[in-house]
């Protein structure tokens, strides 16, 4: 259903398909835990680029290529041609005759579309300035696990132009969660990236609602998320930025208004002390580290599915 295909954003996928991948990535999970995960990649190997630095995505994306059967051939900008001006098609072309299929996490979204193009393989999205997909696989999967199949309603406090804030929204009204986002009024998400997630809102159901009040945002709302306030790439942007978003910092007192058994989570690296103080994020709600672990199933369950 899903091989072959292109995994660029969540939006590009009806509700069957992201359920699908979810279950796949449960299933990976139960795979790992009781070391019987099954070699669908033998034989195969998975070039993964990266445009920028990388913790969570790159570990992750290697070691899934790994655990199952493929090899994987991890390649930062600079030991490519392309850091000497190669194209991104010359690039996309001479993998499409060596590898059996993509990852890059890229400064332009537009890259991985070029490289799609070019080499005829798979493509998959380890991030780009538009969405990151596999971010909102993991935190759905997380929230799943939390909650179990409960429609909790979910909050996020920070930048709404994020790109992970993007792909949470798409998921979130993919499969009928309504969403919150707490941001001042001169970050909104571009118009037509809106309407796409509007018309997948008025498919399921769901919601999105912008609010200026973090506090109205969170309350009653049983999943808090933030990210760093500078993204990167806008470090010269850098301190304009924190005195817009000096007032959408998740505090103790912010997560009082939460329901009883909410949780915080964070896609890191995370900054203590701006976006998100210590005792939220070291706290007994954090679920930050079972969301960074489960980073490793998405991706295991995409590979699987689209290469």
């Amino acid at each position: 259903m899903l091989k072959g295909k292109n995994f660029f954003c969540l939006l590009d996928f009806q509700r069957k398909d992201i359920e699908l991948i979810l279950d796949t990535s449960f299933m990976m999970k139960r795979w790992v835990y009781t070391n019987s995960v099954q070699k669908i990649l033998e034989g195969k190997s998975v070039a993964l680029i990266f445009e920028k630095p990388s913790t969570r995505t790159r570990i992750s994306s290697e070691v899934a290529v790994y655990k199952l059967g493929g090899f994987p051939m991890v390649f930062d900008k600079n030991v490519l041609q392309l850091s000497r001006g190669e194209t991104v098609e010359d690039t996309g072309a001479v993998m499409g005759r060596m590898v059996n299929g993509i990852g890059a996490r890229v400064l332009k979204h537009e890259t991985l579309e070029r490289l799609a193009r070019s080499s005829g393989l798979p493509v998959v999205n380890l991030l780009s300035n538009f969405s990151h997909p596999l971010q909102g696989l993991t935190d759905m999967m997380t929230i799943k696990e939390k909650f179990g199949d409960r429609k909790v309603k979910i909050s996020f406090v920070g930048d709404g132009r994020d790109n992970v804030l993007m792909s949470l929204a798409s998921i979130s009204c993919s499969l009928g969660y309504d969403l919150n986002v707490a941001s001042p009024s001169s970050m909104r998400p571009d118009p037509s990236l809106m309407e796409r997630i509007e018309e997948r809102c008025d498919e399921t159901g769901a919601s999105m609602d912008f609010m200026e009040d973090p506090y109205e945002a969170v309350r009653g709302t049983s999943v808090v998320y933030t990210d760093v306030w500078i993204s990167m790439g806008e470090e010269s942007i850098a301190e304009t930025k924190k005195k817009q978003l000096g007032n959408y910092r998740v505090t103790s007192d912010l997560m009082k208004y939460t329901t009883e058994d909410s949780i915080f989570m964070h896609c890191l690296p995370a900054v203590r002390g701006e976006e998100v103080d210590a005792e939220v994020i070291d706290g007994k709600r954090s679920a930050v580290w079972d969301q960074a672990e489960n980073r490793l199933y998405t991706a295991m369950a995409v590979f699987s599915l689209f290469l």
